[in-house]
């Protein structure tokens, strides 16, 4: 531990927080202001006020709105006090209602610090510290705000960081703008437009010039009604050129100063060209890595790295960004390289899926016990214990097999079954579409629109087969010296490396349809990311074997091996 700060923090006993934050407060309340004084306007000018009286009850609304502001902001500051002690950290705060609440030192599992503009300004930073479990819990502290220094001295002090950093430690990655390439490929780039005309809209509306943006909005239908051939291209173009520069920007303000890296025992991201984040996660905490690759960026060479870990959602409310998220969009080959550092998954991305020859000749199925437990739906789950140590289960031979990481070889493909079961929904898909068509066009009373419906199946058909192939082509698993891995989606394309110590169960499902071509779905439950990660329509005797083997002795008693 910073033993000066640490010291400090002890003998000072109960603190204030940051009296600067009235200050940003009162900057803060100049957009409640805006919004007061435009719907002021907007009433007062339709009562024929005069102008001077106008600017005078303007004016003292923005000052009662900020004074109310200050004064909250002020009553909040007295009422809080929080203090370190050797053994918790604490915090009582409430104006009407006092809560007296505690996180002990040894729970302390992150400490993420958060700086908006405004708070940059006047040098305060949020601080949160969390235990690892889920923030809707109450184990969660918010000192609103802290000095920047004092901030930065806290959360060294939370997480002892006296060591010196061991061999190895330090940036992981670092932010290269040669990355924003990346930014367009994504639903902002086709949605960015619409989203900015329709906050633009909300904007006049509240300061009365609705009147303006309909006649607006009408001479913009005229024109492109009278000349589609011209206004639709260059609209379509207009709201791609929009949706790339907003895009492009929140790149910039999302991860501009991008920096992670590793310090003893813990991983240290920080992020934000205006407003900074900084999230601090300990490495134990770890349960595995995803790539995720959405489409578009899968096309671009692209790929993201997520975390998945204890007791990470949405980074607050007020976000929208994943705090999973350990990388901006980068290079898939770089990603992959990241994830590797981090959690020891494969250097490259795995080849393609090839037949394996060490599979055991060997095949698992259910006893019957187990299938009357389970029920009719053929679904249910086998709780277990969280294994930190016990034989190895067996693995697919790898080139780093014994050098610490997940020894594993090419990803094992799934049954033919898998894709004809894609196939046979898209078909099914496409001749509903159609009926429905067949029943549109034979009611509908206009030419024209009965020609138009048959063009969604028309459309249908085409995309459904490359999405059954595609979602066919993408699944995959085998099974590391540490961890599990599993790919699988068309679309977003995620390939999850899960730590076999981290699994805690197993959940079995297999649908009416499955039974017929001998498939299943095996799901790992664990306490971190989403709590399970499915290894989806894979063979039975695969499927059965793979949970077997991967946390040994935990699915065992429900199974009967019989030698082929």
């Amino acid at each position: 531990m910073n033993h000066d700060a640490g010291t400090s923090f002890l003998e000072e006993g109960w603190r204030r927080l940051a009296g600067r934050s009235l200050w940003a407060s009162a900057v803060k309340s100049l957009a409640i202001v805006a919004g007061v004084v435009a719907g002021l306007l907007r009433f007062l000018t339709g009562q024929d006020w005069p102008i001077g009286a106008i600017v005078a009850v303007c004016a003292a609304a923005a000052m009662l709105v900020v004074a109310a502001v200050v004064a909250y902001d002020v009553a909040r500051l007295r009422t809080t006090r929080w203090r370190l002690t050797p053994e918790r950290l604490e915090l009582r705060s409430g104006i009407t209602v006092r809560q007296h609440r505690s996180i002990p030192l040894d729970r302390v599992r992150s400490v993420n610090l958060r700086a908006d503009p405004v708070a940059r300004v006047f040098g305060l930073t949020v601080v949160k510290v969390g235990t690892g479990e889920h923030a809707a819990e109450g184990t969660e502290l918010v000192l609103d705000p802290l000095g920047k220094r004092e901030a930065e001295s806290l959360r060294r002090t939370l997480l002892r960081q006296d060591e010196r950093p061991a061999s190895g430690d330090g940036p992981l990655a670092e932010l290269r703008w040669s990355w924003i390439r990346y930014a367009p490929l994504s639903l902002w780039s086709f949605t960015g437009a619409a989203l900015v005309l329709g906050t633009l809209y909300k904007a006049l509306d509240s300061f009365g010039a609705e009147r303006f943006a309909t006649e607006v909005a009408d001479g913009l239908w005229d024109w492109v009604t009278a000349r589609p051939l011209v206004a639709v291209p260059l609209i379509l173009a207009v709201n791609l050129a929009v949706g790339v520069l907003g895009a492009v920007l929140l790149f910039a303000e999302s991860w501009g100063r991008y920096r992670l890296e590793r310090e003893p025992g813990r991983l240290r991201l920080h992020r934000g060209l205006l407003t900074t984040r900084s999230l601090t996660l300990e490495e134990r905490r770890l349960r595995g890595v995803e790539i995720s690759e959405p489409l578009l960026l899968r096309l671009g060479g692209g790929a993201r790295v997520k975390t998945i870990a204890t007791g990470l959602g949405k980074a607050d409310e007020h976000e929208t960004e994943d705090a999973a998220a350990l990388t901006p969009p980068l290079p898939r080959a770089l990603a992959w390289s990241l994830a590797t550092k981090i959690a020891n998954t494969p250097a490259a991305p795995p080849p393609p899926a090839t037949p394996r020859s060490d599979v055991p000749q060997t095949d698992a199925r259910w006893t019957d016990a187990r299938w009357s437990a389970a029920g009719a739906g053929g679904h249910g789950t086998v709780p277990g214990r969280h294994r930190a140590g016990g034989r190895d289960g067996g693995e697919a031979a790898g080139p780093d097999a014994g050098a610490g990481g997940p020894g594993m070889g090419a990803l094992v493909p799934h049954p033919a079954a898998a894709r004809r079961r894609r196939i046979v929904r898209a078909l099914v898909t496409v001749a509903v579409l159609a009926a429905a068509a067949g029943l549109a066009s034979w009611s509908l009373p206009w030419q024209w629109s009965r020609a138009a419906v048959w063009a969604i199946p028309a459309l249908a058909l085409p995309f459904g087969m490359w999405l059954a192939v595609e979602s066919a082509g993408s699944l995959g698993h085998v099974l590391g010296r540490r961890h599990l891995v599993t790919r699988q989606g068309a679309v977003v394309r995620r390939t999850i490396a899960l730590d076999r110590r981290g699994v805690s169960g197993w959940t079995i499902t297999e649908s009416y349809f499955q039974r017929r071509d001998g498939l299943l779905t095996v799901s790992a439950a664990t306490a971190a990311g989403k709590g399970h990660y499915d290894v989806v329509d894979v063979d039975r005797g695969d499927g059965l074997e793979l949970a077997a083997r991967a946390v040994p002795g935990l699915l065992e008693p429900f199974l009967v091996r019989e030698k082929k």
